[in-house]
């Protein structure tokens, strides 16, 4: 696998983007924090942009399907470049719309970008390195998410915000460049009857039979559910866990101390999985991520707030790279494009209600109350799915079998 071109293409492409992501985010945070006071508002706010990802969903499907992965990234990292000149403008003129374009062209570029990559990665390594790869890639990425927060945290106390947008668009502009060299083969698919090709790409509709088919994939969709309510308010939480302790360097202890949570689970995976069953691993971290929301009802306790957030990333590393390589080796690459895509809608449905869920109660009931509830709906939604799905067969072949 380390030989391969396009492997390190596909990893150093997203660290560099994702440098750029996160110094744009905390950017965003810091906008958000001088222009919009209420925490529902924010939520609003950020909900608008993943509202116009959702609906570029059907046709970002359709198109990673029928036409080169490569292509598709290649236009959804155009406008993603395009889009930071937006942000640009709304630091330039104080205005929050300009920044709602911004989020709204962002989203709606992840919208295309991200079924494509994921697609991608099954083409460019052999099917027994794919959770290798899954679990390399993912740490790749909160490797850059730690440094990029670092990073945009001493920059906002030296340089002007705008600096961050324009390091952020660099950024972008490097991985356009990347991609142009990643050299993927997608092999020609079989001829078919003239009435069934009409309906090869017809959307959704033909993911549905094949999720119906395999038990696995769809409880696997339900679990990536119970992450998400988390995740939904994050960035919220952080703001306001800052505020309960006011301190602004806790921001940064957070992110690095989840991130590095994240990467020792996704580097421990490959390990894990020859132990323990897929059912088994995503089980586990359902229940570590919903006691580590119930830790935050001490959020006003720093040491309690690190060891929730090193719990939660720790989770996270071991959930997230077992739930893509069960997708990936399961679903059948003709369909990729529109389950990823389907995929990429539920998520930003459920993160867009659980976001708006998040600034509601952040408001309304506060921020240790709010993290009490997502722990006990986190643990009893594992609680009901163990129930209703233990008896799947599907579910109890072993990890390996699916690397």
């Amino acid at each position: 696998m380390w030989r391969n071109r396009n492997v390190w293409i596909l990893l150093t492409g997203e660290f560099i983007a994702g440098l750029g992501l996160w110094l744009g985010i905390i950017g965003n945070l810091e906008f958000m924090q001088e222009k919009v006071p209420s925490d529902f508002l924010k939520s609003l706010l950020l909900a608008a942009g993943l509202l116009a990802g959702i609906a570029a969903g059907p046709i970002a499907g359709k198109l990673v399907d029928q036409y080169s992965k490569k292509t598709v990234m290649l236009g959804a990292g155009v406008v993603r470049a395009i889009s930071v000149l937006f942000m640009l403008t709304a630091i330039e003129t104080g205005s929050v719309w300009w920044m709602l374009v911004f989020l709204i062209c962002l989203q709606v570029s992840a919208a295309f970008y991200f079924p494509a990559l994921q697609a991608a990665i099954p083409l460019v390594v052999a099917e027994k390195e794919l959770l290798q790869l899954n679990g390399v890639h993912m740490n790749v990425s909160t490797l850059s998410r730690i440094l990029g927060t670092a990073a945009a945290g001493v920059m906002l106390v030296i340089l002007p915000l705008n600096m961050l947008y324009i390091l952020s668009l660099t950024a972008y502009v490097i991985l356009l460049l990347l991609t142009w060299f990643l050299k993927i083969e997608e092999h020609a698919r079989p001829e078919r009857p003239a009435k069934t090709e009409s309906k090869d790409h017809a959307g959704f509709k033909d993911v549905f039979p094949v999720i119906k088919k395999l038990p696995v994939i769809m409880m696997t969709l339900i679990m990536t559910l119970i992450p998400l309510l988390i995740l939904g308010g994050f960035n919220l939480m952080v703001i306001n866990i800052s505020e309960i302790q006011d301190s602004s360097a806790i921001k940064g202890w957070i992110y690095t101390s989840e991130g590095l949570a994240f990467m020792a689970g996704a580097f421990l995976i490959k390990q894990i999985n020859t132990k323990l069953k897929a059912y088994s691993i995503l089980v586990s971290s359902s229940f570590l991520i919903g006691i580590s929301q119930l830790l935050l009802y001490f959020a006003d306790i720093p040491l309690l707030t690190i060891i929730a957030f090193l719990l939660f990333g720790f989770a996270l590393g071991c959930f997230f790279p077992t739930t893509a390589t069960i997708f990936q080796t399961k679903v059948p690459k003709e369909f990729h494009g529109r389950f990823f895509s389907f995929r990429n809608m539920l998520d930003r449905v459920f993160f867009q209600v659980t976001l708006l869920l998040s600034g509601f109660l952040l408001d309304s009931v506060g921020l240790q109350v709010m993290a009490v509830i997502f722990g006990i709906m986190a643990i009893s939604m594992t609680l009901v799915f163990i129930a209703k799905f233990k008896q799947l067969p599907a579910l109890d072949e072993p990890q390996k079998n699916i690397s």
